[in-house]
């Protein structure tokens, strides 16, 4: 069951990286829609790594539990060694395509604020009623 568990996850995280990577493709392009539109499955593929994480995490605690005199290293096949291996390398290449997807979003969402602020600077805005300053609506609409 611990090779079909990790099969799974590595699955899930390869999902995950593609659909990171096609968002980056949209981030560049200014298809701000398509992003908005994927994050429901994202999150739903999230989930669904976490749960095969748990399946994993509860099928080698109840290996070490049968056989308490082995090391992690002595209780795993070679196979299922070598698919945690995978799985390592599959999230810190889903995290290096995080950053990378982040150090986007943040260099969109820096140039946007600086463009509202040339449009609507802060020093434009007048006290309304009762001298209080209004609050401008806010332009953009951030979407996690």
């Amino acid at each position: 069951m611990l090779v079909h568990y990790l099969n799974l996850a590595i699955e899930s995280l390869q999902n995950l990286i593609d659909i990171t990577k096609t968002d980056i493709e949209d981030i560049k392009q200014a298809k701000h829609e398509k992003l908005f539109g994927k994050v429901k499955s994202k999150e739903e593929m999230v989930s669904s790594f976490e749960k095969y994480k748990n399946l994993i995490d509860a099928e080698i605690v109840s290996m070490a539990a049968a056989n308490p005199s082995l090391e992690l290293k002595d209780l795993l096949s070679e196979s299922q060694r070598d698919l945690l291996g995978d799985m390592r390398e599959k999230l810190t290449e889903l995290k290096a395509t995080n950053r990378h997807y982040a150090k986007l979003v943040i260099a969109v969402s820096s140039f946007f604020n600086g463009l509202i602020e040339q449009m609507l600077p802060k020093d434009d805005q007048k006290p309304g009623y009762d001298g209080l300053i209004q609050r401008r609506a806010s332009i953009l609409e951030i979407k996690a």
